[in-house]
């Protein structure tokens, strides 16, 4: 079943008209018709299945409640130095599907890509649209938030545990933390990589400073934007695939 987000709140047995954007997708583009069943998400990350009453205006029957957890078990919440390009709405969509909780840029010092004032705005509402595209694909629950912060915001950030991903931590052959800290079993965790460039030192001494610990995401050297989604990957088999074999 196709899934949709929706402002509404939702409750079993209730009939509702659903929003014109998801009216638009699921009847002029999937082509779904009245006896169709789909499913719903509210603005508290329950999702339901609902039953299509009529096409247009778009209108569902909310059925039962959907059981199945689809979020990680772990709040991750990435921050990417701006990356060239469109690598932006890359990441964002493949890490929406790989389960982020939220996901922030921030002009970095290295970086060959600036984000101006002029251009955020429409910028992060196209990713924001991305975003919620895949977490309809992927059966999420929650859409992540997308937003731009600075890196002094970043240090500011509440999290369970906060790491910097960080490449010369990798060439020195580290390659515990990451495991080592997902082993503590956090709820939260704050994760920064770098752009193209990498980060600066002075940028990986500050975050240090603000309790983010330095770690290497195994012996390569990955892409700025390959780090976040073997970020992710590692999440998931650590804290759900592994964390059921040993429960």
């Amino acid at each position: 079943m196709n899934r949709f987000f929706t402002s509404h709140k939702l409750v079993s047995g209730q009939t509702l008209t659903l929003e014109p954007a998801i009216q638009k997708h699921a009847i002029q583009v999937l082509r779904l018709q009245p006896g169709a069943l789909i499913e719903v998400v509210g603005p508290d990350a329950q999702p339901y299945t609902a039953a299509i009453v009529a096409a247009a205006p778009l209108t569902v029957q909310v059925q039962a409640a959907l059981s199945r957890q689809s979020e990680l078990p772990v709040k991750v919440h990435l921050i990417c130095g701006v990356p060239k390009g469109d690598k932006a709405e890359l990441i964002v969509q493949k890490a929406t599907e790989l389960g982020a909780f939220a996901i922030s840029f921030f002009n970095s010092e290295w970086a060959t890509a600036k984000w101006d004032g002029k251009r955020v705005a429409k910028k992060l509402v196209r990713l924001q649209t991305i975003a919620q595209g895949a977490a309809e694909q992927s059966h999420r629950s929650v859409v992540p938030r997308i937003d731009v912060v600075t890196l002094n915001e970043t240090t500011q950030l509440p999290a369970a545990a906060k790491l910097v991903a960080y490449e010369e931590s990798a060439k020195a052959g580290e390659r515990s933390v990451l495991v080592q800290t997902l082993e503590q079993r956090p709820t939260s965790l704050l994760v920064v990589f770098g752009p193209e460039g990498g980060l600066s030192p002075a940028e990986v001494a500050r975050l240090a400073a603000a309790g983010f610990q330095p770690a290497g995401l195994g012996p390569r050297i990955l892409r700025t934007e390959t780090a976040p989604l073997y970020l992710l990957s590692a999440v998931s088999v650590l804290s759900e695939l592994q964390g059921d074999k040993n429960e």
